[in-house]
């Protein structure tokens, strides 16, 4: 019979002192470490909506759906696809509100039994239609993070300080009204780049 070597009976003697290695789940939580890199979770505060997680996932577990028909009220569904995610990390890496728009968490215990409603996260952002074709421009919020950004020259962009007086509640109509008595009121709208395009171009 082979004897054990002492390396195998230290070890054995430390898991009679100290207890198993492994943990006792499912009868006790698991706590991963700190470092430990779990399932993503989109921030609803703190994400823009700029799409960036979406344009950088490896396996397409993340995905958008623009619901323009509410005229009033146009949202962009940001949708989380746990059973695709391979928990890379790209989508925090990519993200450009401070990493923190979408984000690993320590959640690594996903078994769920119904995968078509269970299998995925989703938040609503709320969306800017352009103001002559209702094509989708940006994520209200994009659009006050690069307002932000770039500080003073948002006023060189009319679709940019619209937005930002309108989200301030600051829009002035008076604005507005002097372009409509020169032709040109078409100028003073929030609108894609297609259409901006199509009124600086064109000359009434």
């Amino acid at each position: 019979m082979k004897l054990p070597k002492i390396r195998e009976l230290i070890e054995a003697i430390k898991a009679l002192v100290k207890g198993p290695y492994t943990s006792k789940f499912p009868k006790e939580a698991h706590v991963p470490h700190p470092n430990f890199r779990g399932q993503p979770k989109y921030n609803q505060d703190k994400c823009v909506g700029c799409l960036a997680c979406v344009e950088v996932c490896p396996v397409g577990a993340l995905d958008y759906k623009d619901e323009t028909k509410d005229r009033d009220n146009p949202k962009r569904v940001l949708i989380h696809y746990t059973d695709t995610c391979i928990f890379c990390g790209q989508c925090e890496a990519a993200c450009i509100a401070d990493h923190g728009g979408i984000k690993a968490s320590g959640d690594w215990e996903l078994s769920f039994f119904d995968r078509k409603h269970e299998a995925r996260e989703t938040i609503d952002k709320e969306l800017q239609l352009c103001e002559v074709c209702s094509s989708p421009i940006a994520c209200k919020d994009h659009l006050r993070w690069i307002s932000d950004r770039i500080g003073e020259l948002t006023f060189s962009s009319p679709t940019l300080y619209l937005s930002r007086l309108k989200n301030l509640g600051i829009v002035d109509e008076n604005i507005i009204s002097a372009f409509k008595d020169q032709g040109r009121s078409d100028r003073i709208k929030i609108l894609c780049a297609r259409c901006r395009r199509e009124t600086t171009l064109t000359t009434k």
